[in-house]
């Protein structure tokens, strides 16, 4: 399919659901979002509605939570992986942190209109009130007293904490968690980046919890 066909089929989306739609040159859309590859067309929408961190706890399974992680392509790639995990939602902090932004939105492949995002102004006392509703807190970690995640005992249900780039874990969040673990590196690489280690991490996180579920005869 050709792209101005998309392009159209776009339109006439829009249209019918009476939206106002404002044709521009190519260029403009290049200046106002110039890290985002929008393909010729952008929608501009209300700021990002963000959930409060009770609901996210009420709801039952894994947490993600990100430790002040900046790149939003690190961002949106794990909440697609938490998406597609079929986590309960995901936990940011409001300060040096990545913000669900169009970049966000945009390496997410959408999939981050279908979580629930709980935009926070203290991490340490988010992690506390996860840890008070029964969940244990564990950190994603490369350090040399972090547990290989593949054959450490991991209680559920979970709160997976995820580092920021190149730092991991900041000093007050780490000594919140009560479990670190790391993947075990068998190859020449030593370490993945945060989104890649926080899938991985998370998948084998929620098959452990499903592994945990009542069988149905």
């Amino acid at each position: 399919m050709r792209e101005d066909t998309r392009v159209d089929e776009i339109v006439a989306l829009a249209k019918a659901n009476e939206v106002l739609i404002e044709m521009v040159p190519r260029t403009l859309l290049d200046d106002m979002e110039p890290d985002v590859n929008h393909q010729g067309v952008l929608l501009e929408v209300p700021e990002f509605p963000y959930a409060d961190l009770e609901d996210v706890i009420e709801r039952d399974g894994t947490v993600l939570v990100l430790d002040h992680l900046v790149d939003p392509q690190n961002v949106g790639t794990l909440l697609r992986a938490g998406e597609a995990a079929g986590i309960a939602g995901a936990v940011i902090p409001s300060d040096r942190s990545a913000s669900i932004s169009p970049s966000v939105v945009n390496s997410s492949s959408g999939a981050v209109e279908h979580i629930d995002v709980a935009l926070v102004a203290n991490l340490g006392r988010a992690l506390d009130k996860l840890e008070q509703s029964g969940r244990w807190i564990v950190g994603l970690d490369g350090g040399d007293d972090a547990l290989d995640l593949f054959s450490a005992d991991v209680p559920m249900p979970v709160a997976l904490v995820v580092g920021s780039e190149g730092s991991g874990l900041t000093a007050n969040i780490r000594k919140r968690c009560q479990i670190l673990v790391r993947l075990p590196m068998h190859g020449h690489v030593s370490s993945l980046n945060a989104a890649t280690a926080g899938s991985i991490a998370l998948f084998d996180i929620v098959r452990r919890q499903n592994a945990e579920l009542p069988t149905e005869n």
